[in-house]
């Protein structure tokens, strides 16, 4: 019902601009209401504040398993046993950057006896970086001359509202500062947009991805200053929570996300199965690594040999890129697509708008005996999207020729 509302407004031909503030306003209010409900979807939030509780204790998230902590019969105040049985994975090192690690601190400090309590503290801050994202994508619709009723394809997709504002997702943190890095960057502010980058980064490591798209953009010197300006607040930003065991725990865990993680994939999928019937095992230990090296080389070949590398094609290119990631990936959540989706405003490309509504239908596997994949329902999502993407490959072609027969006419 939401994406049928959200798709009848989309359709609409034209909008005024108090008209687009006044959905905008109802994308932020529609994100409001949800401060004031559990994130029952998503059990992340424990070990958000299961961090948050150890760092305001004094302790360093990335030096020991949750396990270790029960194991071991290590006394912290906030860490229950109730707590810990509703953690998704205590056998794992926590993965958070260190911005979303502050976030938890800050939450858990200011409640520091109740879950629910730290979760609203989370949620009002991405409530905030929500308002931030909208106001920048006017913004940037304004700078590159595009309808600013485009906004309304993220102000109110139900998937970002629910899953954000909702499931307590920080890709809407990670979002934020990105397109502000985006906004300054388009303005030749370089020094905001390293702070801005920065932040995206120790939110989400994602935006690493997009790296090899600003090369030409900036221009290898420019490129090179940023790079490394950007690398060395990264790393400031990761100085709190240095240890001499964070290193081969942090990479531990990333290595887990690629070795090990599975969830709603396609391509990965069929290549498990060839990989099963050939050799009678899960070869995810090397086929996970393998795609994500196929990613990173397909998106430098996409920043090597861009026709038109500006700022108006990023994008386009920046679209490619989360997409190719996403098809080779192992493991993909819903919140994932936010990305896509964000990027789609400045193209001509909707297919991330179908793949929102189709991704929900991962919800089916979970029930009171736990996650069953349904994979009939995801070749139903991947065909879906597969089927669009057809869809309006072959429709721009067409228009495109039927534009040029009358040129030539």
């Amino acid at each position: 019902m939401l994406f049928g509302g959200y798709v009848y407004l989309l359709l609409r031909p034209q909008y005024t601009n108090g008209q687009v503030l006044f959905f905008v306003l109802t994308g932020i209010f529609m994100r409001a209401v949800l401060l004031f409900a559990f994130p029952n979807l998503s059990d992340d939030i424990y070990r958000f504040v299961w961090d948050g509780r150890l760092i305001v204790n004094g302790l360093n998230p990335f030096d020991r398993l949750p396990s270790d902590y029960i194991r071991e019969a290590i006394q912290v105040p906030g860490l229950t046993p109730e707590l810990y049985a509703s953690l998704n994975s205590p056998g794992y090192y926590t993965v958070y950057p260190p911005v979303a690690q502050a976030i938890f601190w800050l939450a858990c400090y200011l409640s520091p006896n109740s879950i629910t309590g730290s979760a609203f503290v989370m949620k009002i801050i991405l409530l905030a970086a929500e308002a931030g994202t909208l106001i920048l994508l006017l913004r940037l619709l304004r700078h590159f001359e595009l309808p600013l009723s485009r906004v309304l394809i993220y102000a109110l997709n139900p998937l970002i509202v629910i899953e954000i504002a909702g499931n307590l997702h920080f890709e809407g943190l990670m979002i934020f500062f990105l397109m502000l890095a985006f906004y300054w960057l388009v303005r030749s502010r370089d020094l905001p947009a390293v702070a801005a980058m920065t932040l995206s980064i120790a939110s989400k490591l994602l935006p690493l991805l997009f790296f090899p798209l600003l090369i030409r953009r900036l221009g290898w010197k420019r490129a090179l200053v940023f790079f490394s300006l950007t690398g060395l607040l990264v790393l400031v930003s990761f100085a709190p929570l240095l240890s001499t065991v964070f290193v081969n725990n942090f990479g531990a865990s990333l290595n887990l996300y690629f070795r090990q993680f599975e969830f709603n994939a396609s391509v990965y999928y069929i290549a498990r199965e060839i990989g099963e019937d050939y050799s009678g095992q899960n070869l995810i230990r090397y086929i996970g690594p393998a795609f994500a090296a196929l990613t990173a080389l397909l998106v430098l070949l996409k920043a090597l040999f861009e026709r038109r590398a500006s700022w108006q094609t990023l994008p386009v290119a920046a679209l490619f890129a989360i997409s190719i990631h996403l098809l080779f990936a192992t493991t993909v959540h819903p919140w994932y697509l936010a990305l896509p989706l964000v990027w789609c405003l400045f193209t001509r490309w909707r297919y991330p708008i179908v793949w929102t509504a189709l991704v929900f239908l991962t919800y089916a596997g979970y029930g009171p005996n736990g996650y069953q994949e349904p994979y009939y329902l995801i070749a139903l999502e991947y065909g879906g999207v597969l089927a669009w993407l057809i869809w309006e490959s072959w429709f721009r072609n067409t228009a495109r020729f039927k534009s040029s027969i009358s040129t030539q006419k």
